[in-house]
């Protein structure tokens, strides 16, 4: 009955990202952006969904179940550090994505600043997109196969075929709109799934004031905000903690395929109501994900073979009927397979947009793009080693690194040179790297130093005669290159 009730309402969601075919124009701008017309609650629910998926429903799960309530502090600061660069960058984005007809991340960074077109920067931006957004997508698979594995006993690497195959059906039909009202249809399903589990599995341990008692046995501390096991002692420790993640919030402008929401919606006066249900939302979804991933810790048991990451696939198991089991299991598989396909598509908005010398207005080709990039993923999944958490927060950190202090930079209306430009991508990046490889990560997240390294960069170019001299001359050539460009074509976007 599992395996019935699991294939019935994943083919569900399937065919609702399937269904926005019919709304297809088959053109580029409505295969990358859904033309430019999604309703703001939806491309809210859709960004939380992207944001969060595998990360949220396998990751933070594993993470509270092994850690206790300090976990909050993730999301805590996360939401705060978002929320605050919303404030300057979204509505920002979405017109000048309108003004210039852009379609690509990478084109968003080489031309914000009106009369430019900074062609090396947007190779270099695709590129980075390019590997690390399929990086995440293979993340995403990954944790999918996790889910299946644990309650079918599927090899993980038929979870992943079959995600692959979801994915690539979502891309080929209905591009990001299928995405999106994918996204929106199993966030729905998730969130009361989640609350479902965290009141019965109160009940199951004999309500809430056993369910507290019974958590404050687990370990000294485990229901305490306090974080414990940091690198720095003392106070000094818990504020680099909490600031990291705050950081991360900051890197969420970072990330193509979450920002490409918020380009998506219908109309720039909507950013606000769009902001209104997008945090609403998410701090729904973290309280519900907290708390399953509390009541897993007393009804799991903790030994040296048991996968956290499992927690939420086996506590539903436990605890719901069959049929149940099936919708819970067909949404974290959905969860994941949306978010991995928005990722794909901006993998192929990279590759064909800004990687390929030639632009091309193909929809076909993107769609081929999407199948390559599709592919690339799936092999990741299958034969990289590390987990879910770890491919998440290493994919985000760098895409957050060197694109989150740029897309800040023009936000704040400061010009930026081509060179400064790059140097910010590539210092950022670098830092995050070195940080990563070295071992820092316990003193504080390494997108922090990644961001700030990055900001640094543009202080110190933009006081230099000489990047005075390189944005004067690049702005200049930029300009006639782009006229000369648009009396060959006349397309905007094409000739970027």
């Amino acid at each position: 009955m599992i395996v019935y009730s699991f294939l019935f309402f994943l083919l569900l969601f399937t065919l609702i990202g399937v269904s926005s075919s019919f709304k297809s124009k088959k053109n580029n701008s409505d295969y990358l952006l859904a033309g430019h017309n999604t309703p703001p609650w939806m491309a809210a629910l859709s960004a939380v969904a992207t944001n969060n998926s595998g990360y949220m429903f396998i990751g933070l799960i594993g993470y509270t179940y092994t850690s206790g309530i300090q976990s909050s502090w993730i999301m805590i600061g996360w939401i705060v550090g978002d929320y605050i660069m919303s404030m300057f960058v979204h509505k920002k984005l979405r017109e000048v994505t309108e003004a210039e007809d852009l379609l690509s991340f990478g084109g968003v960074l080489s031309r914000w600043q009106r009369g430019t077109s900074f062609k090396k920067l947007r190779f270099i931006a695709g590129l980075i997109t390019f590997i690390f957004l399929g990086v995440y997508a293979a993340a995403q698979f990954k944790a999918g196969s996790k889910a299946l594995h644990v309650l079918f006993g599927w090899d993980y690497s038929t979870g992943a075929i079959i995600g692959a195959i979801i994915v690539f059906a979502y891309c080929l039909s209905g591009g990001i709109r299928a995405s999106i009202w994918t996204d929106a249809a199993q966030s729905f399903v998730m969130i009361v799934a989640m609350g479902m589990l965290f009141v019965v599995g109160v009940n199951e341990v004999g309500g809430y004031g056993q369910y507290v008692d019974k958590l404050n046995a687990v370990s000294p501390g485990y229901l305490s905000f306090m974080p414990t096991g940091l690198e720095v002692g003392g106070a000094s420790g818990v504020f680099l903690f909490i600031l990291g993640w705050v950081f991360a919030g900051f890197g969420v402008i970072g990330q193509p395929h979450i920002m490409i929401r918020f380009m998506t919606i219908d109309d720039t006066k909507h950013m606000n109501k769009t902001r209104m249900y997008y945090y609403a939302w998410f701090i729904a979804f973290t309280v519900m994900t907290i708390g399953a991933g509390l009541t897993a810790r007393l009804l799991l048991p903790n030994s040296a073979n048991f996968d956290a990451e499992l927690a939420l696939p086996m506590m539903s198991q436990m605890l719901l009927p069959e049929i149940l089991i099936g919708v819970v299991l067909a949404g974290i598989f959905a969860a994941t397979m949306s978010t991995a396909d928005s990722q794909v598509l901006s993998c192929s908005a990279a590759f064909t947009r800004d990687l390929m010398p030639k632009k091309s207005d193909n929809v076909y080709l993107t769609k081929l793009a999407t199948a390559l990039t599709t592919i690339i993923a799936l092999v990741v999944a299958l034969y990289g080693s590390k987990n879910v958490f770890e491919l998440v927060l290493l994919s985000w950190s760098i895409l957050a690194a060197c694109f989150g202090p740029l897309l800040f930079v023009y936000a704040m209306k400061k010009q930026v040179s081509e060179f400064t430009g790059i140097a910010m991508m590539v210092i950022g990046g670098a830092t995050t790297v070195i940080w990563m490889v070295q071992g820092l990560g316990g003193i504080i997240y390494e997108v922090a130093p990644g961001i700030v390294m990055g900001l640094i960069t543009y202080l110190v170019l933009s006081q230099t005669k000489f990047n005075d001299i390189i944005s004067s001359n690049k702005v200049k050539d930029a300009r006639t290159q782009q006229a000369a460009e648009f009396g060959n074509d006349g397309s905007q976007e094409f000739s970027s």
